[in-house]
């Protein structure tokens, strides 16, 4: 923190103001960036004034980080073509690794990339029970975080992008709950086998911990370790693995035909997404709070279906569902 002076952010009903205000700005915002087409060394304006970088400071650069997987690729696009439009040149950096990408915040090579609440709370902070109410998540990480390392986690979005783990519509249907995996494992060996991804393999509120707090463990000749966005056609084809680890908001998950079993122990935290920003740029551009509460307040589990569908299922490309997406959301603002 600057001069040890603690930022006092708007939450609650002050942040639904911020974003009230806002939708109006990001209407302007995209019509902003149809004329103009992108960024512009001079600076611009969002609604009129409202929300403003650069002008007579000068040139904003600023970097967007993302992770390696296509939520985060859409979320960082949004990112970087909300700046643009506002008047600020950016450097993207996709395809980071959790780890990664909160390296590159805390040594300034990225000014804001979005993380999840759990995961900055789990993993980042290493702390060891989770939350899983939503804004207590947010307001424990939040506060924790600037406190500790001079990171700002902006309002977060209403979807909750948290792991689960995931079966066939048609199977095992008297498998329900994570706690009826106990069964399969201890009766039906043979049958318990499960795809994760690479960082669910591992982490601690992954695969070890899920085994830990439940109290089972899957045959290791079970487990097949897989690129995240292949585990859902894994699953759906069954032949390899009958359970995997997912996303919520990964619009494969109706498409494929799957279903969730219920997290009935509450061992997953809540993982809302929320841009995390360093202090130092916030400081410098307080503007930043408002131009992306509106797009956060948005960004609901089925948006973010959506948003992944159109890339995994339609062929889209993040940049061009990115400019879609905020495009639409702009006119009907």
């Amino acid at each position: 923190m600057r001069g040890g002076v603690k930022r006092v952010r708007a939450k609650g009903i002050a942040a639904k103001g911020i974003a009230a205000k806002g939708m109006c700005a990001l209407f302007a915002l995209m019509l902003f960036a149809a004329c103009s087409g992108g960024g512009s060394s001079d600076g611009g304006s969002i609604g009129g004034g409202e929300i403003e970088l650069g002008g007579p400071q000068g040139t904003v650069r600023l970097t967007v980080g993302a992770k390696g997987f296509t939520e985060q690729e859409i979320l960082g696009q949004i990112t970087v073509q909300a700046l643009e439009a506002a008047g600020a040149e950016t450097i993207y950096r996709g395809g980071l690794g959790t780890e990664d990408a909160r390296r590159a915040l805390l040594s300034g090579e990225v000014d804001m990339y979005w993380e999840y609440t759990g995961t900055g709370w789990l993993i980042h902070l290493a702390e060891a029970e989770s939350i899983p109410e939503r804004m207590e998540q947010y307001e424990a990480i939040s506060e924790a975080d600037l406190e500790q390392n001079d990171i700002e986690w902006l309002e977060p979005a209403p979807a909750n992008n948290s792991y689960a783990i995931a079966v066939r519509e048609d199977a095992f249907e008297d498998v329900q709950t994570i706690s009826d995996l106990e069964q399969v494992i201890s009766e039906h060996p043979e049958d318990a086998t499960i795809c994760v991804g690479e960082e669910f393999s591992d982490r601690a509120d992954g695969l070890p911990g899920l085994e830990q707090h439940y109290g089972f463990e899957f045959p290791d000749a079970g487990v097949s370790v897989l690129p995240d966005s292949t585990v859902y056609g894994a699953v759906e084809n069954g032949e390899r693995c009958a359970f995997g680890s997912v996303f919520e908001t990964d619009g494969r998950i109706p498409a494929l035909g799957l279903r969730l079993l219920e997290d009935d122990e509450g061992f997953f935290s809540a993982y809302n997404p929320s841009l995390n920003v360093s202090s130092e740029t916030l400081d410098r551009y307080p503007e930043l709070e408002e131009l992306f509460a509106p797009i956060s307040e948005e960004l609901d589990t089925e948006t973010l279906r959506e948003l992944s569908g159109a890339v995994e299922l339609e062929g889209g490309t993040p940049a061009g569902v990115a400019e879609r997406w905020l495009r639409d959301n702009g006119s009907t603002g």
